[in-house]
């Protein structure tokens, strides 16, 4: 079975009589005997509306519950399984209720067209997809439920349901549209006057489209050459000259007078491509006619009023404007000339109007000297040839004893007119011709030295000598114009090709096209200016060269990109035809430049979203994460302040050290984001120094839960040159993030090696382990991977450890821990070794008790013990700004200045050994450095003072 029928009773507003109209059809179908149901009719509590449905078949409806309501939509299936031959649906554009077979009711109608169902439905002009904006502009209120104009446009049939704006107001009045106690209401707003009639004439037009979209179809179908003058459209004949404004001008004019009249503008191009034309004019009148509500066309053909008449029966045209030749009178010799041969062949179907114009009769103007399109050493040459060659050739003749003969002697002359046009072009070889002709006369035509001839053949041979001489030299100028037009036009194909290339790889530099622009055309300067709008300044948006214009009057050329927009150049002046390769590169010009804008609008646009997550991030840290401790300190202050309970002395220490614990957890959160502000800001300074990492990391170790870290540190590494405060904020920070995330009971075991000038630290875990994918997820700000809970922190640790490792020209990277886990890279830079005696790495004597394990390492199975803070490790340091890493322990001895603190290591026996247990050449080194360096620590510790006030 075929597809079924659909045809739509269109309105432009509520009320205006669709849904009877539709009701109406179907009571005649009735009556015909056409089987038709009604699938879906609303009557909206219109008495008139409901009256039409008594009588009809009415497939009952669907009931679906939403939001605790029940609504009632078409019964698809019931419809199907009804097979009708006609089927009534109204409100196409309706949203289905969700849980319906579709989203939308057209959707419902497509599958009963696609059954084979004929379907009569109804919908309003504003519910178009395509005029949503319109209508929303004209009446204010947005459209929510739209259906695509392709649906309404394949339907078989559209039938206007058409009434005034006063007749629809009093039917409204009357109370026959909406209840009484919404009248009020609706006339003053939606139902305005104003408001009908802009919806009205939306109604008018759109349908009038289609209509016309038929009657061309129609036409095609059936192969309808003749013209149809159902509506007025007026063809504007252009030749790139000036007079083309008046005639676009005239022409709108022309149709204003009928109501729906179209104007468009045409250009007849030759097909080899010889035009002479303005590319400049041709611009300015495209703009024009698109300005004016037309189109412009360019059409190629080398019979112009053929091409031009072909054009208008084409579109269907009932008028042609030409302007009056701008040939002189002595000109129409040559032949009437395209306004009187399009007017003769035009038919009685297709006026022809021509305009008077202020160009009329003043000629077309001097061709371009072909001598230009040759060189000028070419039309020197040829000159020569063309007139020292005959006198030469003269002379050698005269002189030579051997009479050659009158045909030998034409020919020789007539190679040198073929010379004289491949050098010179026409001109030369026609004064060769008749300069040849003279002198053949003169000296070898009887009697000699006259310039009379008394055989008559000696006539006829010096006139065909020059005809044959003229027509050569006309071929081969033609030859060589041709072939130097062909190698313009692969010039000017190759420019173009370079610029479809350069848009289709995107490329965006605005300076190295107008380079090429500069390049090309061999100028001084070029600049693309612009401005807001005709009273505004010209501003230069890009420029090459030394000498740039400011505005494009004071430029050698200038090339208009729309209104505001120009390509100014400097250094000559370009012939026409060079202006359409111009045109070319200005209009890509444009868009590089409209494109570096809108990635430019995109990158802020980026930033902005960015930060606007962050913000977000921000305040969802500061609702939950800040507000936890908060409320754990305030309790335990609040029970500790009460009189009405006596604390034992255990319970005030365990309240007491909540208030600690939430206190150390704030401190740490707030650190975390003001080091991630001053990173995102760009306001973090390093003070790289030359340091021991044992003298930084045990001091990062601080803080961290007893036996949860192992340390392993040999100590043949070279020193780093770091920031000791960002290098133990970083390592803080990775050795947290591992614990929290480690199996209880296995410790995170930190480590570190030397690779040549860089020296890493690896932080490594048995815990769960991160994918490859989120790999470099989980260094961005307030990421938390997993399902990680939100007491666990805002997830800035890593973060701000990255940004801490780069600001000192360091890496922080994950790998994968072989067996399970996660394993962080903090890779930093290694001190420069100086040479000399006693530099040389140190070696631990034999036997020496090194470490607890005598392996030669300061190593621990557990956590680093709280040690004496070193003025090392601490000065020029951000770690008082909420580190977690605790710089000072109480209790703790102070190293004196200028020297290393031991660490002490806990084993696993509970026994403390020196983590510092270098050898004496290593401890020198040490102290020499530290001696070097006292300095400089002041000034770092002044340093860090001012970034704590700060």
């Amino acid at each position: 079975m075929g597809r079924g029928k659909l045809r739509i009773y269109l309105g432009a507003a509520p009320g205006v009589g669709k849904t009877y109209a539709m009701l109406s059809e179907a009571h005649r179908r009735i009556e015909r005997g056409t089987d038709c149901v009604v699938a879906f009719v609303e009557h909206h509590g219109r008495p008139r509306t409901e009256v039409m449905l008594h009588g009809l078949e009415q497939i009952p409806r669907r009931e679906l519950a939403y939001r605790d309501t029940v609504f009632t939509e078409m019964d698809v299936d019931a419809v199907l399984a009804r097979r009708p031959r006609v089927a009534l649906v109204d409100e196409l554009a309706h949203t289905n209720v969700p849980g319906s077979r579709n989203d939308k009711r057209w959707q419902d109608v497509e599958e009963l067209l696609t059954a084979g169902i004929d379907v009569i439905s109804t919908v309003n002009i504003q519910h178009l997809e395509s005029l949503g904006d319109v209508v929303e502009s004209i009446t204010g209120v947005r459209q929510r439920e739209t259906v695509p104009d392709e649906v309404v446009r394949r339907a078989d049939q559209i039938e206007l349901v058409d009434m005034s704006p006063q007749a629809l107001r009093r039917r409204m009045a009357h109370g026959n549209i909406y209840q009484p106690d919404k009248v009020d209401a609706a006339l003053s707003n939606y139902f305005r006057p104003g408001n009908l009639t802009a919806l009205r004439e939306l109604a008018l037009l759109w349908v009038a489209d289609r209509v016309d979209e038929y009657l061309n179809a129609y036409r095609s179908e059936h192969q309808v050459s003749k013209i149809w003058g159902s509506r007025e459209r007026i063809v504007v004949g252009l030749t790139g000259g000036p007079e083309g404004r008046t005639l676009i001008r005239r022409a709108v004019r022309l149709a204003e007078k009928g109501a729906g009249g179209e104007v468009m503008a045409v250009y007849i191009a030759r097909s080899d491509g010889l035009t002479s034309a303005s590319p400049k004019e041709l611009t300015v009148q495209r703009t024009l006619v698109e300005d004016l509500g037309g189109t412009f066309h360019h059409v190629v053909g080398d019979d112009v009023p053929a091409a031009l008449l072909a054009f208008a029966r084409g579109v269907n045209a009932t008028q042609i404007v030409l302007g009056v030749s701008r040939r002189r009178s002595w000109q129409y010799v040559f032949g009437p000339g395209v306004g009187a041969t399009v007017a003769r062949e035009s038919g009685p179907d297709l006026d022809v109007h021509l305009i008077t114009h202020d160009e009329a009769g003043k000629g077309r103007g001097l061709p371009v000297a072909r001598g230009a399109r040759l060189g000028r050493a070419r039309m020197v040459w040829g000159w020569l040839v063309g007139t020292a060659g005959p006198l030469l050739l003269a002379l050698l003749l005269a002189n030579v004893e051997t009479d050659l003969g009158l045909a030998n002697d034409m020919l020789l002359f007539l190679s040198l007119t073929v010379a004289a046009a491949l050098l010179g072009g026409l001109l030369p070889a026609l004064a060769a011709a008749v300069l040849g002709s003279l002198l053949l006369n003169w000296f070898f035509t009887p009697p000699l030295h006259t310039l009379t001839v008394d055989d008559p053949t000696n006539i006829v041979a010096i006139a065909v000598f020059i005809g044959v001489a003229v027509a050569v030299a006309s071929v081969v100028d033609l030859a060589a114009r041709r072939t130097q037009q062909a190698a313009r036009l692969r010039a000017e194909s190759e420019i173009l090709s370079f610029l479809a290339g350069s848009v289709l790889r995107g490329e965006t530099s605005l300076e190295a096209l107008l380079e090429r622009v500069r390049e090309t055309f061999g100028m001084e300067s070029v600049a693309l200016l612009e401005r807001g709008s005709e009273v505004d300044p010209w501003t230069c948006a890009g420029s090459v060269g030394p000498r740039q214009v400011d505005r494009p009057e004071a430029a050698d050329v200038d090339m208009p990109v729309g209104d505001h927009m120009a390509l100014a150049l400097s250094g000559r002046v370009l012939p026409a035809e060079d202006r359409r390769v111009l045109a070319a590169f200005a209009a890509q010009a444009a868009v590089v430049l409209d494109r570096r804008r809108l990635r430019q609008e995109a990158d802020q646009a980026k930033e902005l979203a960015e930060g606007n997550r962050i913000r977000t991030a921000l305040l969802a840290a500061v609702s939950h994460d800040l507000r936890t401790p908060l409320a754990g300190i305030k309790a335990s202050v609040s029970s500790l302040r009460s009189d009405d309970v006596a604390w034992s002395r255990e319970d005030e220490a365990e309240l007491l050290a909540g208030i600690e614990e939430g206190a150390d957890r704030l401190d740490h959160l707030v650190g975390n984001l003001l080091d991630m502000s001053r990173l995102q800001t760009g306001t973090v300074s390093t003070l790289i120094r030359e340091i021991d990492l044992d003298e930084v990391v045990p001091m990062a170790l601080v803080g961290v839960p007893e036996g949860s870290v192992g340390l392993e540190i040999p100590e043949s590494l070279p020193m780093v040159a770091v920031d000791p405060g960002l290098l133990e904020r970083a390592v803080a920070n990775v050795v947290e993030n591992a614990v929290k995330y480690s199996p209880p009971g296995t410790p995170v075991q930190v480590s570190a090696s030397a690779l040549g000038a860089r020296v890493e630290v690896r932080v490594t875990d048995r815990g769960p382990g991160v994918p490859d994918e989120a790999k470099d997820r989980i260094f961005a700000p307030f990421q938390r991977h997993g399902d990680a809970p939100r007491g666990t922190g805002v997830g800035l640790g890593l973060a701000v450890a990255r940004g801490f490792a780069e600001a000192m020209g360091g890496t922080l990277d994950a790998e994968d821990t072989p067996g399970g886990g996660l394993t962080m890279v903090l890779t930093v830079r290694a001190a420069e070794q100086p040479s000399g005696p006693g530099t040389d790495p140190p070696v631990a004597p034999s036997g020496a008790d090194t470490s607890a394990s005598g392996a030669g390492s300061a190593s621990a199975a557990t956590s680093a013990a709280p040690a004496a803070a070193s003025p090392t490790a601490g000065a020029g340091s951000v770690a008082g700004e909420g580190s977690s890493a605790d710089t000072s322990t109480p209790g703790a001895g102070t190293a004196p200045e200028g020297t290393s603190a031991p660490v002490a290591a806990s084993t696993a026996a509970g026994t403390s050994v020196p983590a510092d247990t270098a050898s004496p050449a290593r401890t020198a080194a040490r102290s020499d450095a530290a001696a070097r360096s006292d300095a400089a620590v002041r000034s770092d510790a002044a340093g860090s003072a001012e970034r704590r006030t700060t």
